[in-house]
């Protein structure tokens, strides 16, 4: 899956907003994710942590980002 994200900025925190990623009809079990820059040879940019496994048997599988705000989203630099 690609995905661009959107920045924004506030005086203090920028931050990187994703939009919430889905896979239909999976059958698969997960324990995380990463988010990687496909631009910059594949660099992983954040380790997601699921605390657990997640488990989906031919149902659709989706990944929630927290909101887009500077104390909330899952990338931000302060």
């Amino acid at each position: 899956m690609a995905q661009v994200p959107t920045s924004t900025s506030s005086e203090t925190t920028a931050w990187l907003n994703f939009d919430n990623s889905s896979w239909t009809t999976a059958s698969f079990s997960a324990d995380g994710a990463l988010i990687y820059n496909s631009t910059q040879g594949n660099k992983a940019v954040a380790v997601l942590n699921f605390g657990g496994t997640k488990t989906t048997a031919n149902q659709t599988f989706t990944v929630v980002f927290p909101a887009s705000t500077s104390s909330a989203a899952i990338i931000r630099i302060t």
